[in-house]
Formats: structure tokens, sequence, C-alpha cells
């Protein structure tokens, strides 16, 4: 491997005889150096008939095959490869940067002009010295040590929390079936604007409440406030007695939920990988659909409890689901963890390891990264990229606004209201099924193209049939795949989104609030469409057209990042595009590219 070395070094080799030989090098740095280990193998000239001084297990990266291919440096040769000079020139993924070599005559390393001013992200991301004595299978123990240990306490916390999140954000939709809308006197387009109106308290304060959590050492607490809060509003919807303060309630709860999506999506991002976060974003959307289905079944057993100390039942539904989230904040505020490096269930190797394998995975060492909070926000501002997610997303979000109605639609079927709260359950029950599916399959292919091509092409057929017919089957079949079909490509958005726009941290964070607030404007609007019962003309129509859109965008985008990757291959005014947007120079060399498409 070649040696850059920083000042003067010295090597030390013991020949056949048993003699020492020394060689040292000095140089004068270039305006921007590549600092590289020192090389295991004897000086060119002695390396048929010398060995190493033997080293210590700090040379890990050196010496563990399968850390050199995570690290993207399987270019590398191997203990006792020969590294020739066509090795240098041919074997680096990115031929147009860091074309060095080492000068073995002047004992020199030489940094052509070209590079100067490129390279600046170095040196690369070193492995701390407390993992550093470790074997590779040591390494793996650990990794699969920590990240069960964050399976078995983040995951569960934040599903139990999503579940809390949507039944007391979908507990409106319950709350109409058994009688808000007489009691309050709302019509029917009043009604539409008490759902959409919490979204004018959720979308603007997702950007501003992530660009905090970014900054913040403490998120679980401020996700667990935050829930409580929101449990106590939402307790207190049972004590409106007109339109207008329900209005004022529904504004509030939607401020306070905007903490906790955006703010989920970006804690499982500073814990695991992008090959990982695939199933654990299925699993906070499992969780969503649990919400959904029991939301149903529970929200059918508490309205039987109309009249109970003469209060009606939708109020009972408002104070059980409320008084629930405040206890299940209150008992997960002292168990979410933090971010890896201060998170109190792991020991210090293990924090250790879960820092370095997401910073050797993003090209740089996030926690070193001296871009502020809105310096990373207006750096995300300036990618075009995030505009056209966004707009896919609010194409999406078109389509996951028949949550906000489905048992209006399943109502449509002439069931009666408990019957009805029941047929919402499976729908969803199947949606948290293929969610599971989907997310394998685009974590072992690393491909979202296609699956959120199957989910649009199958809503497309639930919506021409909930347009034609009014027979129960067909229509039941159809609502049995609106769900997971409708909602199903929003998971990929997210991987995307940390796939293609990974750092800096604080633009990671502005970009997944930015992507969930602006799309969720379309949920406001959407809430107008869902008349005409029961073909929904409107709603259906809308569903129908933005999924065509949503298509025809996704299609685009994925050759334009195709085309961009072949570019990056090159070189060239889009790698420096693409350092402008975040990138790092030590990404593009170990072979980063836009992936998933």
């Amino acid at each position: 491997m070649i040696a850059l070395l920083v000042g003067r070094q010295e090597e030390v080799w013991e020949d056949e005889e048993g003699e020492k030989l020394k060689r040292s090098s000095s140089f004068r740095r270039p305006r921007f150096w590549l600092r590289r280990r020192r090389s295991p193998w004897p000086p060119e000239g002695t390396r048929d008939r010398a060995t190493p001084q033997e080293q210590p297990c700090s040379s890990v990266l050196l010496n563990l095959p399968s850390i050199h291919t995570d690290l993207g440096l399987s270019w590398m040769p191997q203990r006792g490869a020969d590294l020739t000079e066509e090795t240098q020139r041919t074997e680096h993924p990115v031929p147009h940067f860091n074309h060095y070599k080492f000068d073995s005559a002047s004992n020199k390393n030489v940094v052509p002009d070209e590079a100067i001013g490129i390279v600046e992200d170095f040196p690369p991301v070193p492995m701390p010295d407390s993992l550093q004595h470790y074997t590779e299978a040591e390494l793996k123990e650990i990794e699969k040590r920590l990240k069960r240990k964050a399976d078995f306490t983040i995951m569960p916390i934040v599903g139990i929390l999503y579940i809390l999140n949507y039944i007391d954000r979908q507990n409106l939709a319950a709350a109409k079936l058994q009688g808000i809308m007489e009691d309050l006197n709302m019509s029917t387009t009043e009604f539409a604007t008490a759902v959409s109106i919490l979204f004018v308290g959720y979308l603007p304060f997702q950007i501003p409440s992530n660009l905090i959590l970014s900054s913040i050492t403490r998120p679980g607490a401020y996700i667990c406030t935050a829930t409580i809060i929101w449990g106590a509003i939402s307790a207190a919807t049972a004590a409106v007695t007109t339109y207008k303060s329900l209005l004022a309630v529904r504004v509030i709860l939607g401020a306070v939920e905007a903490v906790f999506f955006p703010g989920v999506i970006y804690l499982l991002s500073s814990w695991y990988t992008k090959r990982e976060l695939g199933k654990r974003f299925a699993g906070l959307y499992i969780a969503q659909q649990v919400g959904n289905a029991f939301g149903g079944l529970i929200a059918a057993g508490i309205l039987k409890l109309d009249g109970v100390h003469g209060i009606r039942g939708w109020r009972w539904l408002f104070i059980i689901e409320g008084a629930a989230t405040v206890g299940v904040g209150l008992f997960c505020v002292f168990f979410l963890p933090e971010y890896p490096y201060n998170a109190r269930m792991l020991k210090p190797v293990e924090r250790d390891l879960a820092v370095w394998r997401l910073e050797r995975e993003a090209g740089a060492s996030e926690a070193n990264e001296d871009i502020g909070t809105l310096k990373g926000f207006l750096l995300g501002l300036q990618d075009p990229k995030l505009y056209v997610i966004i707009f896919m997303n609010m194409m999406s979000q078109v389509q996951g606004s028949i949550a906000n109605f489905f048992p209006s639609i399943v109502n449509t079927l002439g069931y009666g209201h408990y019957e009805t709260l029941l047929l919402t359950a499976p729908p969803y029950v199947l949606a948290g099924i293929v969610y599971f599916i989907i997310t394998w399959y685009s974590d072992r292919t690393n491909n979202m193209y296609r699956v959120i091509l199957t989910c649009i092409c199958i809503a497309c057929a639930t919506y021409i049939i909930a347009l034609s017919t009014l027979n129960t089957a067909a229509r039941y079949t159809a609502m049995m795949l609106m769900p997971f079909s409708s909602v199903g490509p929003q998971l990929m958005l997210y991987k995307i989104i940390n796939q293609h726009l990974p750092r800096p941290i604080a633009k990671r964070a502005g970009a997944v609030a930015m992507t969930n607030a602006i799309g969720g404007i379309s949920n406001i609007w959407m809430s107008y469409l869902f008349i005409g019962a029961p073909h929904y003309y409107p709603a259906f129509g809308a569903l129908f057209a933005a999924a065509m859109v949503f298509l025809v965008t996704i299609t685009g985008y994925r050759f334009y990042v195709l085309r961009e990757n072949k570019k990056l291959d090159e070189g060239g005014e889009v790698a420096q595009r693409a350092m402008r947007h975040g990138i790092t120079q030590q990404q593009l060399q170990m072979g980063w590219r836009y992936e998933g498409l």
C-alpha cells in the first residue's frame, strides 16, 4: 500500500541475515495533503527477502478484507499483494481524483497539480483506538450486539408512540360515526375543515423542530415530552363545546405532534446505516398501520360507553386515548435512548463502534462537522433534488390522505357503525405485512424504484374499482389493497432522502422535515374532495391523477440520477457540484453514488 508520510518517518526491517535495515523520508507537504497509514510491506527491492516488523492490531483496517469492502476500499491490495504503478493508476474507483503516486526513486509522494485544491475532506475517518485491538469476528459480534440493543429498545418505544400518535390524530374520524357533527352543529364542509386544520399547525412546525433536534443532545427526552403534551391536548378535545373551540384544539395538537414523525426519522438515521434503515422504517409504518387497525377496534369498544356518567361516547374516546398517551409518554421518557455517542444503554466500545460505522459510511466524521444548523438547512435549499423529492412526497401524501377518511369509505359498504370500524382493521393488518416485505426486498436489492412502481400500479387499480362499481366484494377487495399501495411509496422516499442527501446532518434533518411538512399540505385540500359518497368521484379522481404524476416524476428522477452517476465516474463539474451540495471528496473516492433507483 502507498504510504504517504508526514514529516520524517522511519521504518525498520530485518533482512535474512538478521541485520536491521532503516529507511527514512521527509518531504514538504503539498497544499492539500493526503495522509495514509504506513505500509506494512518492506521497501522496493527487499520484498522477496524481508519480512515486516511485527505490526500491532492497529492496522486492522489493512488486515480485514470485509472492512476493506465496507469502507469502499476493496480496490486496495491485501497483505502480500504486489502494488505496481499500474495498479495505482487503474484500480482506484474514481480515476479523475486522487491521481497521486509514490516515487520510489526519490522516496517522495507526488501529488499532481490537478489534485491540488480538490481534496478537502481528508484525513479519512480513523477507527477509534478502543476498537483497534479487536479482531474482525469480535467487531462483528459487537455490532450485532449494539444493533440488537437498538432494535429491542428504540423500535418498540417509537413504535408504541407512533401507534398513539396516529390514534390521537385519527380519532376524529371515529368520533364522526358517534355524533360529534350533530353535537357541535357541524356541516360536512366544517368537519372537513376540522380534519385538515390539524395540518395548519403540523406542517410549519416540523422544520424548526427537526433543526432543534439536530442541535440538542437529548432527542429522546424531547420527543417523549412532546408525546405527553399532545396526549394532554387530545384528552382536552373532550371538553370542546363549539366548532371554533374544536378548530383551536386541533391546530395546537398539530403543532405539538409535528415533533414526532420527522424527529423519529432523523433519530433512526442517527443509529442505523442506510442499508439497515429500510426494515426500521417498515417497523415504524407497521406501527402506523397497527394504530389504524386497532384504533378502529378500540374506538368501537370505547364508543359503547356512550351515556356513561352522562358523557357522550366520542368524548370518552378523546379522554381515554389522550390519558393513555400521557401515561405512556411519562414512562418512555426514561427509556428512549439518545444519540449513539451518549446512549447510556451502550458500553463505551459499543458507542465508539456505533458512531464510527455511521461516520465511515457517510465518508466523513459527522461529529466533527463545522457546518451550523442554519447553514446546513440553507445548503438543502440549494439542492434541486430536494424539491423533486418534496414534490413526489406531496403526490404520495395525496394518496395517503385516504387514512383520514377510511372509516367513511368503508361505511359506503352499508354496514353499521361498529361493523364499519371492525372492517377497517384487516386492510391495515395486511398493509403492515406488505410493508415488511417491500422494505426487506428494497434492503436486499437496494432498489426502491421497483417497489414504488408496483405500489402505484396496484393503487391505480383500486381507485378505478372504487370509481366504477358498487359491488361489495370488489370494493372491499380494493379497500384491502388501498392502505399499503397508497402509503408504501413514502417508505421508499425517506430511504432516498438518506441515500441521496446524506450530509451534512443539518441538511439531512431539514430535508426530512421539509419533505414531510410541504408534502403534507396535500392533506389540507384533499379533505374537501371526499364528498359524493359512495363513489367519491372528486377524491378518487384526484388520487388516480396524483398516482400517475408520481409515476412520471419518479421515472424522470431515476433517469436523472443514473446519468449523474455516469458523470460522477468521469469526475469534472458533476463531482464538484455534488461536493457543493454536501457530498465529501472522500465519499466520491470511496465510490459513493446515487443508489436505490
